[in-house]
C-alpha cells in the first residue's frame, strides 16, 4: 500500500511539472514507450518537490521536454484530489520557479488550472 501511494505521489509531481510547464501543447508523435520513459524520468527528477524542496535543475529540464499528452491521461479524480490536498498554489509556485508560466483554465485529466 505504501509503495502504491508513493508511486501516485511521484506521478502527481510529474503531472504538475508537465501540465504547468506549458510544454509541447501541440500534439507530437511519441511512442507509448517514450511516454512511459518521460513519466518515469520526470517523476524521479521531481520527487523532492513533494517534500517541499524547490525543483532541481534536472526537474526543470524535465519540465522543458516532457509531452503533456503523455501525462494528462493519468490525472484521474484520485490523483486530482491528492494534488488539491497537497496545495495547488504551493505546487504552482514551485513549478513557476522553473521559469514557466502556469496556463490559466488549462484542462488536463481531472484538473483544471486556476
Amino acid at each position: 500500500m505504501m509503495r502504491s501511494m508513493r508511486a501516485v505521489l511521484v506521478l502527481v509531481v510529474a503531472v504538475l511539472v508537465c501540465i504547468w510547464g506549458n510544454i509541447h501543447l501541440a500534439s507530437a508523435d511519441i511512442s507509448p514507450t517514450g511516454c512511459k520513459e518521460e513519466r518515469k524520468l520526470a517523476g524521479n527528477a521531481c520527487q523532492p518537490v513533494l517534500y517541499g524542496k524547490d525543483p532541481s535543475a534536472n526537474c526543470c529540464q524535465c519540465v522543458r521536454v516532457t509531452h503533456v499528452e503523455c501525462i494528462c491521461p493519468y490525472v484521474s479524480p484520485k490523483v486530482a484530489s491528492i494534488i488539491r490536498a497537497y496545495g495547488l498554489k504551493k505546487l504552482i509556485k514551485k513549478i513557476e520557479g522553473c521559469g514557466r508560466a502556469v496556463p490559466h483554465n488549462f484542462k488536463c485529466g481531472s484538473i483544471t488550472t486556476p
